[in-house]
């Protein structure tokens, strides 16, 4: 079996970032350890296990890599966080104090809205019509 196991999101914060994806998205801290350069391995994950990508968090390094924090798509959904209960995601993180950009719809794929993490990312809330 072959699968994408981590995805890089360039952060500003190792702490911020675990404390938004951790408190406000409900993931798991599934790793947090420190490197011998003085940076940490910090994964977050949205379920229990290693059922689905699971995101390494890295702390910008330099003026380039923190130029694309928040930006690392150029403005486009780049992130698409699957549920199997819309209703209840979308109103736990909007009582979390995520910004969602656009008001909840329901298209033939799925139940879905755009919303953005702490540092502008673009994401989907997506639960899929066949969930």
């Amino acid at each position: 079996m072959r699968r994408i196991a981590l995805v890089t999101l360039v952060v500003r914060d190792y702490d911020e970032a675990i404390r938004f994806y951790t408190e406000a998205l409900g993931f798991r801290l599934a790793e947090d350890a420190p490197r011998p350069d003085g940076g940490r391995w910090v994964v977050v994950e949205p379920g229990a296990g290693h059922t689905s990508a699971a995101l390494l968090l890295a702390r910008a390094a330099g003026e380039e890599q923190r130029a694309r924090v928040g930006d690392q798509t150029g403005g486009r959904v780049g992130f698409f966080l699957h549920t199997d209960d819309f209703a209840r995601d979308h109103a736990r993180m909007t009582a979390a104090g995520v910004t969602f950009l656009e008001e909840p719809r329901h298209e033939p794929y799925g139940s879905v809205a755009v919303f953005q993490d702490l540092y502008g990312n673009r994401w989907d809330l997506l639960q899929p019509a066949d969930s």
